[in-house]
């Protein structure tokens, strides 16, 4: 880790922590989507449109010269009941400028409004409306961050359900893929994670699950899907910061996935923190991951880099 990287962190973790600490058992979670928003809102250099795809809200993220014949569906973090299109643009545009590549941004349905399977529905609906549109599978890939990366998996687990096509890769940044919390690191890694502890995060999960649901529905926790399904993922590329209570949820999953024959690539970013790639102005690494992420999408969707920096 760099000593940029290292005094980013700590004011990383100030930021957030200074949200944190202004929510209450009486905070509606209207008041945390606002907070949220607010503490992560930066536009990034990019053009947006809105777009209604099928009925489900949408934001084509577009930097200078990013290839409109392909694209990028992403996202968004908060544990299925904050994060929105505004508190992830930054990370959008930088993954579009980095990849060449359009990025389309979904607004899936939050709980507790709307609790699971919504937002899967959701993401199988945008994926049927870009094959509409004309992008067929292999114009297309996948990213997402936390409940947003794991929403991304059950998303290609539905697909096989369904019998539809693959998207060509997905990259997935510390990707909740265990809502039984029931990994090694939810215990051993507690100590040095200044942002998620399990109870806050089974306290999530009940929320989008209800009291009815089953958190251990593969399309709710991609890790418990049966090896025939990890297998036929497409390539994947998962990376999770060391300080996370979640890196079972990306380590355990990679390795059920390769050990069924599939394709997984896991990077643990020393010394970072959940979705450290949100923060890219205070964390060189930040930089540097997601430009390895766009790569690696960009290469699954045939794109040519040989001119591509990072910044």
């Amino acid at each position: 880790m760099t000593p940029a990287d290292a005094q980013g962190v700590d004011a990383v973790v100030a930021r957030i922590r200074s949200v944190y600490s202004r929510w209450r058992r009486d905070t509606t979670v209207a008041q945390m989507r606002a907070d949220w928003d607010a503490l992560f809102f930066e536009r990034g250099e990019a053009e947006r449109q809105m777009v209604d795809a099928s009925g489900v809200r949408c934001q084509w993220v577009r930097a200078p010269q990013a290839d409109r014949t392909k694209v990028i569906v992403y996202f968004h973090g908060g544990g299925f009941q904050i994060g929105s299109l505004d508190s992830h643009g930054e990370l959008m545009a930088r993954l579009s400028r980095e990849s060449g590549v359009s990025v389309l941004g979904v607004d899936y349905r939050l709980a507790p409004e709307h609790r699971f399977p919504a937002p899967v529905d959701d993401a199988e609906t945008v994926i049927d409306w870009l094959h509409s549109q004309g992008f067929d599978a292999t114009r297309i890939a996948l990213a997402g961050d936390s409940a947003g990366g794991g929403l991304a998996l059950s998303l290609l687990l539905r697909l096989q359900e369904h019998g539809k096509p693959q998207p060509a890769a997905a990259y997935l940044l510390s990707a909740w893929t265990d809502l039984t919390a029931s990994g090694a690191s939810y215990e051993n890694r507690a100590a040095v994670d200044p942002l998620n502890q399990k109870p806050m995060l089974l306290l999530m999960a009940r929320a989008y699950m209800g009291e009815r649901k089953d958190p251990e529905h593969p399309q709710a926790s991609p890790r418990f899907a049966d090896a025939s399904q990890l297998g036929a993922l497409p390539p994947l590329l998962l990376q999770v910061g060391e300080r996370e209570v979640v890196a079972s949820d990306t380590e355990d999953f990679a390795a059920r996935v390769v050990a069924a024959g599939g394709h997984a690539q896991v990077q643990v970013w020393p010394a970072m923190i959940h979705v450290f790639q949100q923060f890219p102005a205070e964390l060189p690494a930040a930089c540097e991951a997601l430009a390895l992420g766009a790569r690696f999408l960009a290469t699954h969707l045939g794109g040519d880099l040989s001119g591509k920096t990072s910044s």
